[in-house]
């Protein structure tokens, strides 16, 4: 009964305080300002010195894993997580405060992927697609709860609580791994690949901070270009080095396997609509429609509480259709509702906003689901810490691409248009954009066989069944 709900569940609170915590203090930020005596955009280092130490040190997470043991280090990455949230409540400059988030992202750098390796060696196969709901909720709902619940608690309280509430969270957090998780090893890895390391640290450095700078005038033009070039070098550098090395730290031969080839690059592109979607949506509400923030943050919850419901229907739906099916009508489905959400305008009906929100975040959420599931549908148990390490790593990146992307298009609205403000009409093309590179994921979800990652989904177990219990003579 515990591998069904509870290690889940104890996974995707550590999570969802991880994903909370990176758009948490975006509304803080400009009180946050203030009290460090600072102007507020360059308090825009408190956000991406959290994202650059996320990115640098993903890589990590699974040679560490199967160096110290997945319980041990997820244990570990909950404590620094936790002092990391400290040192940001306690911090009284802003170069302090920056330090403190570098803390906080390298132990948010090991939850997701180290999280997901504990449930992978928790979970039998035949239950994973129920325990994967659970996992992809925090990635859906802490983007959007994150900027209300921020101006909540600066407003009720202070800035600082916004990290001080991570720490009785956390220790539960460690209390419940400790008690309930199973400390399973895995066969003691090869040396660390250091050269690698650097080679994709700075890889991923350049390219996040390149693309989360992107249509933002936090630095200039020529430095988003230099970073974007920097990092796009290191990548190329890394793969000619990732083909000599005997462990490489990102494991690129795991693309060979064409469900994980298919997951993790289909939802890449997948995700680059879904990263841009926090950023459009409450700018589509408070700049374009004039609504409060709170007003903003009430109706955009509607897409969590659909991400919600989609926890109890994506293993029937999955076990019924199957993983290829789901994937490619479901990208279709999603894309669609992403476009729409340009259709809106200030005279659009609340309540029809609400509803076009709350399912599209269903199926947005039954996706990740499928997509998270299928990734290690038929990954061999000894590269399982590599693999979670190379995925996290592109669901990161996807992210800071789509908030890149969707900024851009505003830019490019907003200038073909030649108006000096954001409207309400600008933000139809954006939409639309984002929309048509979701799209481009079913172009590696069609390759899949019909029975892809059926011992996970049990679709085609369950068609056998229904096959054998045929009546003899029955016609086919």
């Amino acid at each position: 009964m515990r591998s069904r709900w509870l290690v889940p569940v104890i996974v995707a609170c550590a999570n969802f305080m991880q994903n909370l915590d990176s758009t948490v203090i975006a509304t803080a930020l400009p009180e946050i300002a203030r009290s460090l005596g600072e102007e507020p955009l360059r308090l825009n280092l408190a956000l991406t010195s959290y994202l650059l130490s996320l990115a640098v040190f993903i890589p990590l997470s699974g040679w560490t894993a199967d160096r110290f043991g997945a319980r041990t280090v997820f244990r570990f990455a909950i404590a620094v997580f936790i002092l990391g949230s400290i040192a940001c409540g306690f911090a009284e400059s802003l170069p302090m405060l920056v330090a403190a988030r570098v803390l906080q992202g390298m132990g948010g750098s090991m939850m997701l992927p180290v999280a997901r390796l504990v449930l992978l060696r928790s979970v039998p196969k035949s239950e994973l697609v129920g325990a994967m709901a659970w996992l992809t909720i925090p990635a859906l709902i802490g983007p959007i709860v994150g900027p209300p619940l921020g101006g909540l608690i600066v407003t009720l309280f202070s800035w600082q609580w916004i990290f001080f509430i991570n720490v009785p969270i956390g220790l539960l957090g460690i209390v419940m791994v400790t008690l309930f998780i199973d400390d399973v090893h895995a066969e003691p890895p090869g040396p660390l690949d250091l050269a690698g390391f650097a080679l994709a640290a700075l890889a991923l450095a350049g390219l996040v901070f390149g693309f989360e700078s992107v249509g933002r005038g936090a630095v200039p033009d020529w430095a988003t270009w230099a970073l974007l070039a920097g990092g796009a070098t290191a990548a190329l550098l890394y793969l000619l080095h990732a083909r000599a090395a005997p462990m490489p730290i990102l494991d690129l031969a795991l693309f060979a396997i064409p469900t994980y080839r298919a997951a993790v690059v289909g939802g890449f592109l997948f995700r680059i609509g879904v990263g841009a979607l926090p950023f459009l949506l409450p700018m589509l509400l408070q700049v374009g429609f004039g609504l409060s923030p709170l007003a903003s943050g009430l109706i955009t919850f509607a897409a969590a509480a659909g991400a919600m419901t989609m926890k109890f229907a994506a293993g029937p739906v999955i076990r019924a259709v199957g993983f290829r099916r789901v994937l490619l009508g479901n990208v279709w489905i999603s894309s669609a509702f992403l476009a729409a959400y340009g259709l809106f305008t200030p005279a659009t009906p609340l309540w029809l906003i609400f509803l076009g929100l709350l399912a599209g975040g269903f199926f947005r959420s039954l996706q990740f689901t499928a997509t998270a599931t299928l990734t290690f549908a038929d990954v061999p148990p000894n590269r399982m810490s590599r693999a979670t390490s190379l995925s996290a790593m592109m669901q990161q990146l996807s992210l800071s691409v789509g908030v890149a992307l969707g900024a851009l298009m505003l830019h490019l609205a907003l200038s073909a248009r030649g108006g000096a403000a954001l409207t309400a009409q600008d933000f139809l093309p954006a939409f639309i954009g984002i929309a048509l590179v979701s799209c481009t994921a079913a172009l590696w979800f069609l390759p899949l066989a019909q029975d892809a990652g059926a011992e996970v989904s049990g679709h085609r177990l369950r068609s056998q069944k229904a096959r054998s219990q045929k009546p003899e003579g029955a016609s086919s």
